[in-house]
């Protein structure tokens, strides 16, 4: 490498892609046949993209703004780009409002967009409102008709073949231009999903992403030439760092889901693309684990009671044998490991094949990923690994791995990086006490672009502040704790603070007849609870009673049994010993539609957008703070149903 300590992105690419040459690196269904590309091809394709855009007039520090789904493509701009010395802006493609397209655009100061055609839409509606752009580059051929092309758009393919002349006339530029790129250049402004007031733009390094690579490679790996489905959307960090770079480290390959007419076409591509990948890791989010954890339950369901019935029992085997992972086995269990064994054969293999089969682990970021989740997934041969990290810290702060995780925790801390925790006035407390996890090391943030301010308040000589709540392991500091947001917790009228998140992931799981949570209480005299019930669940429950889903009767029964699956969190119900029960909601808000990606109550990595929510139903929680709303059986409650 030209910088063996602090290796560039171009330095780290061409290391790897020398090294695994002829390995496949990436695999994209084109027409209904998977093409595969080797690490060798990519360097090649970003070397003509590179030098194409430098052909177009790209000057070193250029801000380029990427726009496009999860693709083969995408990586190979973003990695042109990178060569020809711009910063990247990757921009989410459920950016639902042109306000925010435009804002990520020209805050950014981007001059040129790269795009897919399915996508192009998009930037020409936008375009008279971002007049620094000078140039369009859309990936494309098919897309749209040669002659419909409008001013400042170019076709990828026409970018290439300008590479090609530009490499062949002016190779030294082109390879003064890569080798001018250092360590501290920016590689990324990676804007914030919206969970907070106004977008932030995170300004990542070329140093920042090697070095995460590195310190993720401390605690989790994956074998040369193993394939991994990526699911989440590219534009977010953790999809470079665990996805692009890790496989491109390791001789591996990523594989694309095939994109469908909308997101959600896309979304119902992805079992078909893990039958034919056959991954070895995947990428999730607990929005998607929960999916994958109800469509096993519903194939097992469609084979009938008999083995619906020896499922439940094996998957509470295993569960029982272990335990919380780190402390699995031993002689009190030793007797369920045979039959553990028999049911892997007859029934979880089973389950494994409709995964492809070769299934050795997801890793889990994002939101908390519910200990009931990570259970079940160990129980089938599947482990769900949680992992932990914020795109100020690029991403990854650290993350569970075979042979090495606890239940319930985010994983042990990526190496080398320090991790303290600390109270309300910065003072670090002791092993096991909760406060705001603080971190330092090479994968913090360069600051946010053009906000001095938000990036003092958040970088502290050095110090990540990540406003999230979490404590270190007692009796194995290796690992943390995560358990909710430090700055966003819920406070009662009596001044007492505590984290919604634990609770929000747990109801959802333990109970089919609710879909997605939300607590709410800003010093008001009780919680109350926004939660979207499982429509279908629920009429099959009252059907069963007897009773017709569309009447009064059925909807208040409906309304009843959200209210028990609440009170099984109260004392004397069988998740008594989660939550104290001055936490638990007093009132329930039944909401009228679900929180998507659609409706922006939910951002571009499927974590709820908590403000979004709390202001879309914003009357709702007024009227649950009155006599009338506190009540379940209230009009509005059943006018939802």
């Amino acid at each position: 490498m030209e910088n063996d300590a602090r290796p560039t992105i171009i330095d780290f690419v061409e290391k790897y892609t020398h090294k695994f040459a002829d390995h496949v690196y990436l695999r994209e269904k084109v027409d209904g046949v998977w093409q595969e590309i080797t690490q060798e091809q990519t360097r090649l394709t970003a070397y003509r993209i590179g030098a194409g855009l430098m052909a177009l007039g790209l000057e070193k520090g250029d801000k380029i703004a990427l726009l496009s789904e999860s693709r083969a493509m995408w990586i190979l701009a973003e990695l042109g780009a990178l060569y020809a010395g711009a910063t990247d802006v990757p921009l989410s493609v459920n950016l639902g409002a042109d306000a925010d397209l435009i804002f990520r655009i020209t805050h950014s100061e981007s001059k040129w967009i790269l795009v897919s055609g399915n996508l192009l839409p998009k930037i020409r509606k936008i375009l008279p409102q971002c007049p620094d752009v000078q140039k369009v580059i859309v990936f494309d051929d098919t897309a749209f008709d040669y002659e419909k092309l409008e001013d400042k758009e170019i076709r990828m393919s026409e970018v290439q073949r300008l590479g090609e002349g530009f490499l062949a006339e002016h190779e030294a530029d082109f390879i003064v231009r890569y080798k001018s790129v250092g360590p501290d250049d920016y590689a990324n402004i990676s804007y914030t999903s919206g969970t907070t007031a106004d977008p932030k733009g995170i300004l990542l390094t070329h140093r920042n992403y090697t070095a995460n690579v590195a310190q993720g490679n401390s605690v989790i790996s994956v074998g040369e030439n193993e394939v991994m489905l990526i699911i989440l959307p590219l534009d977010h960090c953790f999809a470079h760092v665990a996805g692009m770079y890790t496989m491109m480290y390791y001789g591996g390959s990523i594989a694309f889901v095939p994109i469908g007419k909308n997101s959600l076409a896309t979304l119902k591509n992805v079992p078909v693309a893990i039958r034919e990948t056959r991954p070895h890791v995947m990428l999730s989010v607990p929005a998607l684990a929960r999916n994958f954890k109800k469509n096993i339950e519903n194939g097992i369901k469609a084979k009938g009671p008999k083995v619906e019935k020896l499922f439940n029992f094996a998957v509470r085997n295993a569960i029982a044998y272990n335990k919380e992972y780190y402390n699995r086995g031993g002689l009190a269990v030793c007797w369920r490991k045979p039959l553990m064994w028999l049911f892997d054969k007859l029934i979880f293999k089973n389950v494994r094949e409709s995964f492809g089969g070769r299934m050795r682990f997801f890793v889990g970021g994002g939101a908390l990923l519910d200990i009931e989740l990570q259970r079940f997934f160990c129980a089938v041969g599947m482990p769900m690994f949680q992992g932990y990290g914020l795109t100020e810290a690029t991403p990854i702060i650290c993350a569970n791995s075979e042979g090495h995780a606890i239940f319930g925790s985010s994983g042990r801390i990526v190496r080398p990086m320090d991790c303290i925790i600390c109270d309300d006035q910065g003072h670090e407390v002791p092993v096991g006490q909760k406060g705001e996890i603080v971190v330092r090391g090479e994968n913090v943030m360069a600051g946010y672009w053009k906000n001095p301010k938000a990036t003092a308040d958040t970088v502290v000589d050095g110090w990540l502040h990540t406003g999230d709540m979490g404590y270190i392991c007692p009796f194995d500091t290796d690992f943390l704790y995560v358990v909710g947001r430090f700055k966003s917790l819920l406070i009662g009228a009596d001044g007492e603070k505590y984290s919604p998140e634990a609770f929000e992931d747990s109801l959802p799981e333990v109970s089919k007849f609710v879909s997605q949570v939300v607590l709410h209480n800003n010093q008001d005299p009780y919680t109350v609870v926004m939660i979207v019930p499982e429509k279908e669940a629920l009429a099959d429950f009252v059907k069963k009673a007897g009773l017709d889903p569309a009447s009064r009767e059925g909807k208040e029964a409906m309304l009843q049994k959200i209210q028990a699956e609440i009170d099984t969190y109260k004392t004397g119900g069988p998740h008594a010993d989660l939550f104290p029960d001055r936490w638990l909601p007093s009132a329930v808000i039944v909401c009228d539609e679900p929180f998507t990606i659609a409706n922006q109550m939910m951002n571009s990595t499927m974590k709820v957008v908590r403000r979004k929510v709390e202001e879309h139903y914003a009357d709702r929680i007024a009227y649950a703070y009155t006599p009338e709303g506190r009540q379940l059986l209230n009009e509005k409650n059943l006018a939802s149903l």
